[in-house]
């Protein structure tokens, strides 16, 4: 069965007098334990995408599908309910210790304080970050930070995890280790949505889809050349 649907996806963004289409009829599926990236530059729609599928932000029209179930853009409604987004620190307050952190979400779910906690554990050592759980948010590097981030929305045992832009903040002898954690969640049976750059050398994806101007523009094998072969020839 399908797990995630886009069906002909519109949103648009407006900025003063002015209105930008940030994505133009965009359709895309994913099935459980796949793992797909989507590639575009800045204010390419690739984040937006994201948001979404995440169910963070409605679309202006068109229909998300979740496990069969349509999602109806009430903001986060999904997370933590199959789907984990990944950011890279706790919103909209003072980030505190990770193990406290990554608690919280169960807690509130009415999970007793020692089950949560070897939860958080059990979390940071999947994503290779158990040294970690004393640390402040604030204090991690990129890599760490990344890790960190997946454990937690790994806490509530999501089926599909959505991460933007993975490595971004990463240190380049890191990127590697991210993006093959990434395959191994995959792997473990969880869907895995994220957006790199163009540039991006990204091998162990099972599907690359290519974004550009909110359209997608295609897709690419990744037993196949670079995605700039891709974009001259749409471009021709």
């Amino acid at each position: 069965m399908t797990l995630l649907a886009l069906e002909r996806v519109c949103k648009r963004h407006q900025a003063g007098r002015s209105e930008r289409v940030v994505l133009d009829d965009v359709s895309m599926s994913m099935q459980a334990g796949e793992l797909v990236a989507v590639l575009g530059e800045r204010r390419s729609g690739r984040s937006t995408l994201l948001r979404i599928a995440a169910e963070i932000e409605p679309p202006d029209s068109g229909v998300v599908r979740f496990a069969g179930r349509e999602l109806h853009g009430r903001k986060g409604a999904a997370l933590g309910e199959g789907i984990g987004y990944c950011s890279r620190a706790p919103a909209d307050r003072e980030a505190g210790v990770v193990l406290e952190e990554l608690m919280l979400a169960p807690r509130i779910r009415g999970v007793r304080r020692s089950d949560a906690q070897a939860l958080a554990r059990a979390a940071l050592e999947r994503v290779g970050a158990a040294g970690c759980a004393g640390h402040f948010y604030n204090d991690l590097d990129g890599a760490e930070s990344v890790r960190v981030s997946l454990a937690q929305a790994l806490v509530l045992g999501p089926a599909l995890l959505v991460i933007d832009e993975p490595v971004n903040a990463v240190d380049p002898p890191e990127h590697e280790g991210v993006l093959e954690l990434l395959r191994s969640l995959a792997d473990d049976g969880i869907a895995v949505l994220m957006s790199v750059s163009e540039s991006a050398e990204f091998p162990n994806a099972d599907r690359k889809l290519l974004i550009r101007d909110g359209v997608l523009a295609g897709s690419v094998d990744p037993e196949l050349p670079s995605v700039h072969q891709l974009l001259a020839e749409a471009s021709a």
